[in-house]
């Protein structure tokens, strides 16, 4: 069985940076992709970034490109979400998800990690 472990959320001021990483094991798939999603209070779930391992090519919403990056580290089996330049709106929390196939929807992935706090606040 599977299993995805977040950590590295926290309080952070706008403007700064934190890592978020997510420890994968259990997982045996040749072609995988994997990412995350968030959830602010009173919103839907959105796809903030994802990698597929068939071409090593990355997803990432609009609202984030150029500040957060995506990563694996394939011997630790740990995956990366560095967030850099934060805003508020980035507050949430933030889920690491995995599943055969890329999708941007929520229900494209079967596997979810418990999330971790981020707070961007001054």
């Amino acid at each position: 069985q599977g299993q995805l472990v977040e950590s590295g959320g926290g309080l952070v001021q706008p403007g700064g940076s934190l890592r978020l990483s997510c420890a994968t094991s259990g997982f045996i798939l040749d072609y995988y992709a994997i990412g995350w999603f968030r959830q602010a209070p009173g919103k839907e779930r959105e796809g903030v970034s994802c990698l597929t391992s068939s071409d090593g090519s990355t997803y990432f919403i609009d609202t984030v490109k150029g500040r957060f990056t995506i990563s694996i580290d394939n011997a630790k089996k740990t995956m990366y979400l560095d967030m850099n330049n934060v805003k508020p709106e980035d507050t949430a929390v933030y889920y690491c998800v995995t599943a055969n196939f890329f999708s941007e929807q929520p229900s494209g992935y079967n596997y979810w990690g418990q999330g971790t706090q981020v707070t961007v606040s001054s």
